[in-house]
């Protein structure tokens, strides 16, 4: 089959309950570039908003904290913690910020009939990604090139676990000025094609059955060359496609390795370039599987970073070896 268009198939669920470490010296993987959901559920309730002035926020309380616990018990739903607010009375809040935990007392306002602590949470996060990879000898695959992190984008989130879903791209949204345009998308909320299992700084990984399409090499670093490359990406319905890019820059190190640019006219046409939701989308040149996208750079959108499959697949071993 060629990689010039595929589209993604409905495929039944695999359950793997535990991922194995592959060797990162010699593989040959599936490359994605399909779209999927992503529902990632956190050790307790993420921060998304905190109003200035109020009680959350004269405790300290931010963007992007995780509520780990409300009076010692466990902080397992934001049902719950609103259960807890309607006696006005102080809260003894436990969150994580980073590395460090942080606990205070606040006391509840009154505000319109109701106590408030003038921060919003929310138990799960979700949104559109790109699948990577999939390795057929394991049934677990790669996405998104890097992590899920809180909603300030400063850390990842510490996620337990979750689903994916198949998704539908149906519109893009393009970037303006310093605003990163997004795909649009709908998923299948009562259908699941694979689980979250580690959410490491490379990217996401779980258990998902591998589609019938063909392998191919993973490409070491040393001989990726600057130059003409293609990625695989899915900006509309269900297709994926292959368009071409160029490979600027190398970078040493674990995080953003490569620079990239969008030289592809439809594809230009279509998003203006990177967009978020195609991060994942895999890189391939020379008939190898290089590496993923996985940032845009916002005041040139036709520009992105990536990251070496290697990379992606060293996070994933490092991830189960802690696991195990």
């Amino acid at each position: 089959m060629s990689w010039k268009s595929h589209v993604w198939k409905k495929l039944p669920f695999l359950i793997l309950p535990i991922l194995l470490s592959v060797s990162v010296s010699s593989l040959s993987l599936i490359p994605g570039g399909n779209t999927v959901g992503m529902k990632a559920y956190t050790d307790g309730m993420v921060v998304t908003a905190v109003e200035a002035g109020s009680p959350a926020a004269a405790v300290g309380l931010r963007q992007g904290d995780v509520i780990l616990s409300v009076d010692g018990a466990p902080a397992d739903s934001p049902e719950r913690l609103l259960e807890r607010l309607e006696s006005g009375r102080p809260l003894e809040l436990t969150w994580r910020r980073g590395e460090t935990t942080v606990r205070a007392s606040v006391t509840p306002r009154l505000a319109e009939g109701q106590y408030r602590l003038g921060a919003a949470v929310r138990g799960s996060v979700a949104g559109i990604g790109t699948v990577t990879f999939y390795d057929p000898a394991t049934g677990t695959y790669g996405a998104l090139g890097h992590g899920i992190s809180d909603p300030g984008g400063t850390s990842l989130l510490p996620v337990t676990g979750g689903l994916v879903i198949p998704s539908t791209v149906t519109g893009v949204q393009r970037g303006a000025g310093s605003a990163a345009g997004q795909l649009q998308g709908e998923f299948e909320a009562d259908r699941t094609i694979g689980t979250i299992c580690y959410n490491t700084e490379a990217g996401v990984f779980g258990a998902m059955e591998p589609p019938d399409w063909p392998e191919m090499e993973v490409a070491e670093p040393d001989v990726v060359r600057l130059g003409p490359a293609t990625i695989l990406t899915n900006v509309d319905g269900r297709e994926v496609r292959e368009y071409d890019v160029q490979i600027l820059k190398k970078y040493e190190g674990s995080g953003r390795t490569l620079l990239l640019r969008v030289t592809d006219p439809s594809l230009l046409a279509a998003t203006g370039g990177i967009v978020q939701g195609m991060s994942g989308s895999p890189i391939l040149q020379d008939g190898k599987l290089v590496g993923a996208v996985t940032h845009v750079l916002v005041n040139a959108q036709d520009m992105g970073y990536g990251v070496f499959v290697k990379t992606m697949l060293e996070a994933e071993n490092s991830a189960a070896e802690l696991a195990a």
